[in-house]
């Protein structure tokens, strides 16, 4: 080995810093947030759709109409289309090896989300403020 090129180095010291583009943690924290943030959602609307078993369009309307029960739904729509995304993205960086299949995958994902997370909204508002 020639001389310029040797490195006193340890092998730690040349990986540090070297992997992922600080992407990774800020990932993995919003990961754990939406999920902590879909226990006591999922909960909320498991609970409220019991409740309206049985309920008639009426029902279910005025109750989807109310501030509160539009403003957590839509909460949690947006944070359910969220942690889905983030974790099919996940699923996808992982798994596909192709580089153009995979930024594609991930392009129809983020697209998929944002358009259906829109769609769902929109008809909670539709419902909560009428035609």
């Amino acid at each position: 080995m020639h001389r310029a090129t040797r490195s006193y180095r340890s092998d730690l010291a040349r990986v540090r810093g070297l992997g992922s583009a600080k992407e990774g943690a800020r990932e993995w924290w919003m990961t754990r947030l939406t999920s902590a943030a879909l226990v006591p959602l999922t909960v909320w609307f498991v609970v409220s759709i019991v409740g309206l078993v049985g309920a008639d369009h009426a029902a279910v309307v005025a109750w989807l109409g109310s501030p509160v029960a539009a403003g957590i739904m839509i909460l949690f729509i947006v944070v359910t289309f969220h942690h889905t995304q983030s974790g099919l993205k996940v699923v996808i960086e992982d798994y596909v090896h192709v580089e153009w299949l995979k930024i594609g995958a991930i392009v129809l994902v983020t697209f998929a989300s944002i358009v259906l997370a829109l769609a769902a909204i929109i008809a909670v508002l539709v419902i909560a403020f009428g035609d």
